[in-house]
């Protein structure tokens, strides 16, 4: 291929780069985060739904940098706390949120409570805007689990130690990232997304090439 196909992921998340460029390889993308960005903008995630941030992520800053952007919105939702913290999930236990406090209000508001009573799904949400801000494609998936007692494992981000996957009888944090990146939310919708571009890609190969 002798050009460069480019798409701006709209984090600063390393770890969630690294999980879709090995999917998005090879259809010859190359993606960068925002910290390639100094003048991103700070997009406020005011949306009800994953579904709404991730469009707000991608198009505005789609808009605002002139690139094709690729943002998702993804969370926890507990069966417990009435599908919480959903949209939440990052900023769970307050502004200065960080894994650690949120894992830990997590065991605080589950305590107690029997294993069967513990069910929850992941959620992402992916969306990919054009530079004029227009939604070209959307996918969305989950994962089923449930919240153990106590953190589990050192692999992932987030509630990962926490979210055991009941056919492995592990936490994401004791599966580690090669099962993780075959059965998880994002990569499932991932997956999805990347069939889809591919398909659009076949139509218009010239789509994403970089300026």
């Amino acid at each position: 291929m002798n050009h460069t196909r480019q798409i701006v992921l709209g984090t600063y998340n390393q770890k969630k780069r690294d999980e879709l460029q090995q999917l998005l390889s090879p259809l010859g993308i190359e993606l960068q985060t925002l910290k390639q960005y100094p003048e991103a903008i700070e997009v406020v995630e005011d949306g009800e739904s994953f579904a709404e941030n991730a469009a707000k992520k991608a198009c505005q800053q789609a808009v605002h940098l002139g690139q094709w952007v690729l943002a998702e919105d993804s969370g926890l939702c507990v069966d417990a706390l009435k599908g919480a913290p959903g949209i939440y999930s990052a900023r769970f236990s307050g502004d200065e949120a960080t894994d650690e406090s949120n894992n830990d209000l997590l065991l605080e508001k589950l305590e107690g409570l029997p294993d069967e009573k513990r069910g929850a799904h992941y959620v992402c949400h992916i969306t990919l805007s054009d530079p004029a801000g227009n939604v070209v494609l959307e996918t969305e998936d989950r994962c089923q689990g449930r919240i153990t007692t106590e953190r589990h494992g050192n692999h992932g981000f987030g509630y990962d130690p926490l979210f055991k996957i009941r056919e492995y009888h592990l936490t994401f944090g004791e599966l580690g990232p090669a099962v993780k990146g075959l059965i998880s939310h994002r990569a499932k919708a991932s997956r999805a997304f990347v069939a889809q571009l591919n398909e659009l890609l076949g139509k218009n190969p010239q789509l994403l090439d970089k300026k």
